[in-house]
């Protein structure tokens, strides 16, 4: 793995723990769909986890097309987040998780969101990885870098 793999993955982690919220775009029929979004992210980088209400279009869009992204940034909605913001676009697909994984997943998510146990232990409520085929980064206003990722 080259250095700046690594500093990439570093730079990820570090925002993906600071960023409680994400934007995710869904496909509704032939329009793109924006929700905010909880989530949290495996260590090695290749899925992100978020949870929703089965109830929504977003947990409809999802069934129809698992293809999401996803937009993690740390801005700070200052001038200055055009010298040091990072804006991360996560390109995947995304899938109700229902296996054996799913202590193990929904406890990392609880870890960084706590008050939302009871919503994540809902039977209203789905659990969903996003296995992240790759990650854009922008820094510095227009320096982009791009990392994929093994699924």
């Amino acid at each position: 793995m080259h250095d700046d793999e690594l500093q990439l993955k570093k730079l990820l982690r570090a925002l993906f723990r600071s960023q409680l919220f994400a934007a995710m775009a869904t496909q509704q029929l032939t329009r793109p769909y924006n929700n905010l979004v909880a989530f949290a992210a495996t260590d090695d980088l290749k899925n992100i986890i978020f949870a929703t209400k089965r109830a929504t279009n977003k947990y409809s869009n999802l069934l129809s097309n698992s293809n999401v992204s996803m937009l993690i940034d740390n801005r700070t909605n200052r001038d200055s987040d055009f010298r040091n913001a990072v804006a991360v676009t996560a390109l995947g697909a995304a899938e109700e998780v229902r296996d054996s994984q799913i202590d193990e997943l929904r406890s990392l998510y609880l870890i960084k969101h706590h008050n939302l146990e009871k919503f994540v232990h809902s039977p209203d409520s789905a659990l969903f990885k996003i296995k992240v085929k790759r990650y854009y980064v922008v820094r510095n206003f227009q320096q982009v870098m791009e990392l994929k990722v093994e699924g």
